[in-house]
């Protein structure tokens, strides 16, 4: 655009040029420098080692999402699938007390903000270094307030410090700061709560309340029955259920006076309305459309009775006794009373009741005496001891195989050894004799890909010979199988690597 119309001026467009660049370095040359910003502080120690050298390098892979070499396609193939393994490497690292390593902070944080499932753990392996990062970077901005606050917090019985970092920290570390205090003196913690909970934000107020559920204990009642009168209706519910949690708290006899009144051996006769008293004890009022008034209020009244009260008032009857027994209006209250019980065992932890409502895990699940939703199964399965919890599992897979077994399966502690783990193998087995295909089942080969224990990955490569091995997807679903079945013994074999890599000498 310079040189235009220079052909009609005295002069040639070289010069005109050369003489554009002299101004150009004459402007730049007179310029004053700007005053240097500060530098940040520089980032707090993190007294935690790091991984071995063969652990940072996997934790390198896992970030960088490698599927190794070979892979590509939309088609998976036999090669495993290492972003699905990053939880794991970080919960292992965790248990081993192990702090990121320098280089790799800002790539987990990336990990974190691209994926809310592994935050909690990759903040905490961050810890300190991340947080400082996280307020230089808008893109980290989250770790600043989820997670664990990744600060090295003060010993709890440093009062100074303690007081502090409550009142200056952010809202990850002040919840981080909560957890401390309470692990070492629940009472110190409520003390601490009780002395900012008036000028607390709502939001806030409910996520400290919230972390009351670890160490719930009648210590809790009267800061909790004080929560029931405040101002936002979140906190009021959650005050109300962690008071019914507590058996032995007045709410609790509150609710169990109001569903004794309604349910007994002569039948079922729900509440006429919803009193203030309900309304303050965490009733909600308006059901949800397509629910009835009446067995909605019925339902939150069962939920939040101490489930010791109703043996008395059946006569001595034991739990499995008491669901089995038929109720004298229909079915309709039988289903909302059962459901109730359900969310009331889960609620208080209550492992006799989870299994009286759960039943035989081989009948058919349309039979099942508390309820047939996978979701509330899955939820009563957690109540149980992890043994029982896996066995009872086992036999659901062996009777009903996989096909609604994903749920339940979500439950069951990591890795499913025993009875669990050859179950499963043996289901996927079954459906490949039976002509299945393995994509049928993604979401459960996805699972045991994790949880799967790794002493299963002999077995699982003797059934991918059988299968076919990989690149014989040609001849069909046995191929497809022989496929899936060395992915997921590879997968295995890695995981066992991985935690071999983590556990050896730094």
């Amino acid at each position: 655009m310079a040189l235009l119309g220079t052909e009609r001026r005295p002069g040639s467009p070289e010069a005109l040029l050369d003489a554009a660049a002299v101004q150009t370095v004459r402007r730049r040359a007179g310029l004053r420098p700007a005053a240097a910003a500060a530098l940040p502080a520089p980032a707090p120690a993190d007294p935690r080692p790091q991984p071995p050298e063969p652990a940072r390098r996997r934790l390198a892979q896992l970030l960088a999402g490698r599927t190794g070499a070979g892979s590509g396609g939309g088609r998976r193939g036999a090669t495993p699938d290492l972003t699905e393994l990053l939880p794991q490497w970080l919960a292992a690292a965790g248990r081993h007390g192990y702090r990121a390593p320098d280089a790799l902070v800002p790539a987990l944080l990336d990990a974190a903000r691209a994926r809310s499932d592994l935050r909690a753990q990759a903040l905490a392996l961050a810890g300190p270094r991340g947080v400082w990062l996280a307020r230089l970077n808008q893109d980290w901005r989250f770790a600043l307030r989820g997670g664990a606050g990744g600060g090295i917090l003060p010993d709890p019985e440093d009062r100074a410090g303690v007081e502090r970092l409550w009142q200056e920290g952010l809202f990850a570390e002040r919840v981080a700061l909560l957890g401390a205090v309470r692990a070492h003196e629940a009472a110190s913690a409520i003390r601490l709560l009780s002395s900012t909970w008036a000028t607390e934000r709502a939001e806030d107020r409910l996520m400290f309340l919230d972390s009351l559920r670890v160490g719930l204990s009648e210590g809790d009642e009267p800061f909790l029955e004080a929560a029931l009168g405040d101002r936002s209706r979140n906190v009021r519910a959650t005050a109300a259920e962690l008071l019914s949690a507590l058996p032995g708290s007045a709410l609790a006899a509150r609710m169990a006076g109001r569903a004794l009144a309604c349910v007994g051996p002569e039948g079922v006769v729900p509440p006429a309305e919803c009193d203030a008293g309900m309304l303050r004890d965490g009733v909600v009022e308006r059901p949800p459309a397509g629910r009835g008034e009446r067995s909605w209020w019925l339902g939150q009244l069962v939920e939040a009775a101490p489930l010791s009260c109703w043996r008395e008032r059946f006569g001595g009857l034991d739990a499995a006794a008491i669901v089995a027994l038929p109720i004298a209006d229909g079915e309709s209250w039988a289903e909302e009373l059962h459901a109730a019980w359900c969310r009331a065992a889960v609620r208080q932890r209550d492992p006799q009741w989870s299994k009286a409502l759960l039943g035989s895990a081989s009948a058919p699940t349309a039979t099942a005496p508390g309820t047939a939703s996978l979701a509330e199964r899955a939820k009563l399965l957690g109540v149980l001891p992890e043994g029982e919890r896996a066995e009872w599992v086992a036999q659901f897979v062996r009777a009903h195989g996989l096909s609604e077994a994903f749920q339940l399966l979500g439950v069951c502690v990591v890795p499913w050894a025993g009875a669990l783990g050859r179950a499963v193998v043996d289901a996927l087995d079954a459906a490949r004799e039976a002509g299945s295909y393995p994509w049928s089942f993604s979401g459960v080969m996805g699972l045991a890909e994790r949880c799967l224990d790794p002493a299963e990955a002999g077995r699982l490569e003797r059934l991918a010979a059988e299968g076919g091995g990989a690149g014989a997807a040609e001849a069909g679903a046995a191929g497809y199988w022989g496929e899936a079945f060395q992915r997921l013994a590879a997968t295995l074999r890695l995981r066992a690597a991985m935690l071999t890599e983590l556990g050896a000498a730094a």
